[in-house]
């Protein structure tokens, strides 16, 4: 059977690399007899990997040494609320940064938890664009401000990091985290659910700096108490270990890409290629203001609503599969996280040239 290139917003493609060394370990790691996922993770051998796959995120990160990692259950929605739940402590505000579909669901959640401000929406134009650093209406109070910089269904990203002064800037880099370099040293905290360019569903990686640790709510479940992850080394409970494990193989492959330098001119390329195959063309559009497109979702519209039923259809014969928008946006959305590679890209630009010459 052959491999498809998947285009899917999440789960993602995880690279063939690191699914054959799974395969290769799925009954026997490092010759302890045992599949990973059947360890204890309290066991020497599960320790090991955890403790690699952590070291690991920190080099390529860059992580400074007041900077806690977190390895946790629940995905992304679950750290909408234990965000102000930890730092909201009485309930403060906190300044949230509309942009999305994931924004608003974060700032849903965290209602419920602390007084929010809408520091600035762009739902007035359909999340089409990003606010400028300018139209943002910040507290100078607030306990943080939250933002996502990539907006996974709307194919929507900030091209510049939001200035909060002395108040912690918190990110969702659910489907960002790995595709490129960022200064960790910015930012409060940033939180990502690793099925788009980590691993599997299931795991979550929160990376904390030290000092916003300690004070939450009363009443907050111990599962969503920072301090007592981080003081338990992200094993309070059983962990997500084959999740842990298996992006701790896909930090070990970014390093031999050569890092987040090397993984970021790949991720450039292969954007700039798509967007120069639907900008040079009247049959596809990119409803999104250039500056703020996202690099790793390319939502895009036929010229004919009509035709998307036969293009997916054609992709999918073709061997490109989950290419259909998001329900709530229609058209096209081609997710090319770190996996993805430039061939994959290129094959879905062929088939496009070749979809309008039959059908433009």
């Amino acid at each position: 059977m052959s491999r498809v290139f998947n285009f899917s917003a999440g789960p993602g493609a995880l690279s063939e690399e690191v699914l054959q060394q799974a395969k290769d370990e799925l009954l026997d790691w490092q010759g302890s007899g045992m599949s990973v996922m059947e360890m204890s993770h309290r066991g020497k051998e599960f320790i090991s990997i955890a403790e690699t796959a952590e070291a690991d995120l920190r080099e390529l990160m860059a992580v400074p040494d007041n900077y806690k990692v977190l390895f946790l259950q629940g995905g992304a929605s679950s750290q909408f609320a234990a965000i102000p739940l930890n730092f909201a402590t009485d309930k403060r505000a906190t300044d949230y940064i509309n942009t999305g579909s994931w924004s608003k669901k974060a700032i849903a959640e965290a209602k419920r938890f602390s007084d929010v401000s809408i520091a600035a929406t762009t739902e007035e134009i359909k999340f089409t664009g990003t606010p400028a650093q300018g139209d943002l209406n910040l507290n100078a109070d607030a306990a943080y401000v939250h933002y996502t910089p990539n907006e996974t269904i709307e194919g929507v990203a900030f091209p510049y990091l939001p200035e909060t002064g002395d108040v912690p800037l918190i990110a969702d880099m659910s489907s960002t985290i790995l595709s490129g370099p960022i200064d960790v040293s910015k930012y409060g905290m940033i939180y990502a659910g690793a099925q788009k360019n980590i691993g599997p569903a299931g795991l979550t990686v929160a990376i904390i700096r030290d000092d916003l640790i300690g004070e939450l709510q009363a009443g907050t479940p111990t599962m969503f108490n920072y301090a007592t992850m981080a003081k338990a080394g992200s094993m309070y409970n059983t962990p997500a270990t084959y999740g842990w494990y298996l992006a701790g193989l896909t930090f070990q492959w970014l390093k031999r890409q050569g890092g987040l330098t090397a993984i970021a001119e790949i991720n450039q390329r292969k954007a700039k290629a798509l967007y120069d195959a639907i900008d040079a063309s009247d049959f596809y559009a990119n409803p999104v203001s250039i500056e703020s497109r996202s690099i790793m979702n390319v939502p895009f519209t036929l010229a004919d609503a009509e035709l998307d039923a036969a293009f997916l259809a054609g992709a999918k014969e073709a061997g490109l599969v989950t290419l259909k928008g998001h329900r709530s946006v229609g058209g096209m959305r081609a997710s090319i996280y770190n996996a993805m590679p430039e061939a994959g890209v290129k094959a879905l630009i062929d088939f496009m040239a070749e979809f309008e010459r039959k059908n433009g």
